[in-house]
């Protein structure tokens, strides 16, 4: 009798590779731990073979599994496309997100929605928390990934943020000087948090860069001009909090919402792959 593969165990192999964990997984897929570790021991019974290793803090490959993995993507890709290939028009999955809530999840939150929905056209814009929710809320958005912003209500937390006051190592703040600021331009919720600390603590300040993105700002504050408000998830190698050394204000912490409104079954597959990435990824950072 030949051996066949299922592609719904084979996925959720991928899964628990990629997010490094059952419970991502299953997050992923909208079912259970249980559910999957069921399929995932089918497969492992079908190929003869163990393919992760458990353990209480982690999840990781066998070399029988990292061997497998390459194949595995090679048959969904393949699977993904003969399904895209009956369908007479492909869908457009619209996201918009946050500058100072995308950070080093972005390159793997797109890599793993390609992985897994290689059947949506993506389309995401990048912008302030204030601006993508507007746009949301127009009707012009699927969903939004967006730092909370005051009294709304609703959405999905994905993870939640501790600001910081970062510079470069070599920054030198002169006594009695204003502290030089690198930020984004209004209506920057992230800007608007540190000018209310610094007023409340009667330091000045003055705004000696603005960017149009989060990585300008931290390409200023790299090249020594100035300190950026940041989270630390998003603060790069090369920047220190320099807040407890100057008795700068604590910033706080900040929570990271999913906000969306899609009904059809591929594009909520799709959000809860993204879930399941960004909190696998916000956790590790």
């Amino acid at each position: 009798m030949t051996t066949t593969l299922d592609i719904d165990t084979v996925q959720a192999f991928l899964l628990v590779a990629e997010l490094q964990g059952f419970t991502r997984a299953a997050e992923a897929l909208g079912t259970t731990q249980a559910a999957i570790s069921m399929k995932l021991q089918r497969l492992e019974t079908v190929l003869g073979k163990r393919l992760v290793e458990r353990s209480p803090r982690a999840v990781r490959l066998t070399a029988d599994g990292a061997a497998f993995l390459h194949h595995a993507r090679a048959l969904i890709e393949v699977h993904d496309r003969a399904l895209a290939d009956e369908k007479p028009a492909r869908q457009q999955l619209t996201l918009g997100i946050s500058d100072h809530a995308a950070g080093p999840e972005l390159v793997p939150l797109l890599e793993r929605l390609h992985a897994m929905a290689s059947q949506l056209a993506l389309s995401v814009t990048i912008g302030f928390s204030r601006e993508m929710l507007d746009t949301y809320d127009a009707g012009e958005l699927d969903a939004v990934i967006v730092r909370q912003e005051g009294s709304r209500r609703g959405g999905e937390k994905l993870t939640e943020d501790e600001f910081g006051w970062f510079a470069a190592k070599r920054f030198v703040w002169p006594r009695g000087d204003a502290l030089p600021l690198a930020t984004l331009a209004p209506p920057c919720g992230v800007r608007a948090l540190a000018v209310r600390a610094l007023d409340k603590a009667g330091i000045a300040w003055t705004e000696s860069f603005v960017g149009g993105g989060v990585t300008a700002v931290v390409a200023a504050a790299l090249a020594g001009l100035a300190v950026a408000p940041l989270v630390r998830r998003i603060a790069p190698p090369g920047l220190v909090d320099i807040g407890p050394a100057h008795k700068l204000p604590r910033l706080g912490t900040s929570k990271v919402m999913l906000h969306s409104k899609v009904g059809d079954p591929a594009k909520l597959a799709a959000l809860r792959t993204l879930a399941a990435t960004f909190r696998s990824v916000a956790s590790a950072a």
